[in-house]
């Protein structure tokens, strides 16, 4: 990307059931911003922490060695690079990338996946801790020790300092990746601000085995989305809510009936401001590809109806902000003409938005992964891999809103 501001020119796309009162053509300001990655680096993830800071982590490989590093936004400039965690036995996937949470008074967590045996698909969730300005070995949150798959966590801090974990298991299923005898499954853990592990329990027996997991924190307590997946193959989104203690049973947050014979490696994404709930997904049903995004006003209890983002032909991909209990942000790679873009809009709850904006031109390999998004201080921020012949590099950008 060149120059320090590109001109981003909306465009109003036809939905069949598309979003209403969207306005006129109009222009917003994109800022690059310097990148604090250097070398081969990819998998970028992008975040406003509960303790009011913007970080950046992303995954550099230097040789047979994958490096987790991190940074946080200064005002003006990014803070000094520090490692998390490195390793040669690491399980580096594009669409499981690493992830960071932090808490409100300061604790900070973030994940990655290391093999467990010799087999290319078992692998565990490996948490890492930020105490005393270092990172502690790592936790695992899953308690079985079977050489099968674990990943697609997900981390919401909690108002103890502590992390609701999410993660999808695959105890109950044998014979490596695309064999399985049983189904994935959806369990969760706590972990306190101490590191212990903690509740461990199964929150669906049967889901989607390489979607990504989401979640957020309500008024009312933590939820997690995934894909779901029935005996008749349909994968829809469901939502789970932890209530008084006790995980309710899993509910379709809407019914698209995409029923898939394989994982479509596409998960949902959740944000929230209260009990304003927000989320994003997916789903090609009748071959149809759509990008959708939902409300809930009671923290996940029902939700109202779903607004079409983009249904001419989307690859998916996509990431959602809470700007405030009124609107959000969505995120997602698209397309115009024959080129893979990545776009965003705003959406309020009443079902109004805004037109799509083209943030940065992409790819539909694996490489280019899973586009981020961050609000931040009245910014909106983005972060992506860029693909070149030589190497990959994570680039960054912001908005005002």
């Amino acid at each position: 990307m060149k120059g320090a501001y590109i001109f981003l020119f909306l465009l109003i796309l036809g939905c069949t059931q598309g979003p209403k009162e969207q306005d006129p053509e109009v222009k917003q300001e994109l800022a690059a911003v310097t990148s604090p990655a250097v070398g081969n680096s990819s998998l970028p993830y992008l975040i406003s922490g509960d303790d009011g800071e913007l970080y950046l982590s992303w995954v550099e490989q230097l040789g047979d060695t994958a490096l987790l590093k991190y940074t946080k936004w200064e005002g003006n400039n990014w803070s000094s690079t520090e490692d998390i965690a490195s390793g040669t036995d690491w399980f580096v996937n594009w669409a499981d990338y690493p992830m960071l949470a932090a808490s409100k008074d300061g604790g900070m967590v973030a994940h990655y996946l290391a093999k467990n045996s010799g087999g290319t698909y078992s692998y565990d969730v490996n948490i890492t801790r930020r105490v005393d300005n270092s990172w502690t070995s790592a936790l695992i949150p899953h308690q079985d020790s079977t050489p099968t798959e674990h990943g697609f966590a997900t981390m919401i801090p909690t108002a103890s300092n502590g992390f609701q974990l999410a993660w999808l298991d695959g105890r109950n299923t044998s014979g490596g990746h695309g064999e399985h005898q049983g189904a994935m499954t959806i369990r969760a853990a706590m972990l306190d601000d101490q590191g212990a592990i903690s509740n461990e329990v199964e929150l669906d027996n049967r889901v989607c085995d390489c979607c990504q997991t989401g979640g957020a924190m309500t008024a009312n307590g933590p939820v997690i989305v995934y894909r779901d997946r029935s005996e008749m193959e349909v994968r829809d989104m469901s939502i789970v809510r932890l209530v008084d203690g006790e995980w309710t049973a899993p509910q379709t947050i809407y019914a698209d009936n995409w029923k898939i014979e394989g994982c479509p490696v596409n998960g949902p994404r959740a944000d929230a401001v209260g009990n304003t709930l927000a989320v994003a997904w997916f789903a090609a049903p009748n071959k149809q590809p759509q990008v959708k995004l939902i409300f809930s006003e009671d923290g996940g209890a029902s939700f109202g109806n779903p607004v079409t983002i983009d249904n001419q032909m989307p690859l998916g991909r996509v990431d959602v902000v809470m700007i405030d209990e009124e609107k959000a942000m969505v995120s997602w790679l698209g397309r115009e003409g024959e080129n893979s873009v990545i776009k965003a809009r705003i959406v309020s709850k009443t079902g109004r938005a805004e037109p799509a904006m083209t943030i940065a031109q992409s790819n539909e390999s694996r490489g280019s992964g899973f586009p981020q998004m961050a609000y931040h201080n009245g910014e909106m921020w983005f972060a992506w891999a860029d693909l070149a012949e030589d190497s990959n590099s994570v680039k960054v950008a912001k908005m005002g809103m």
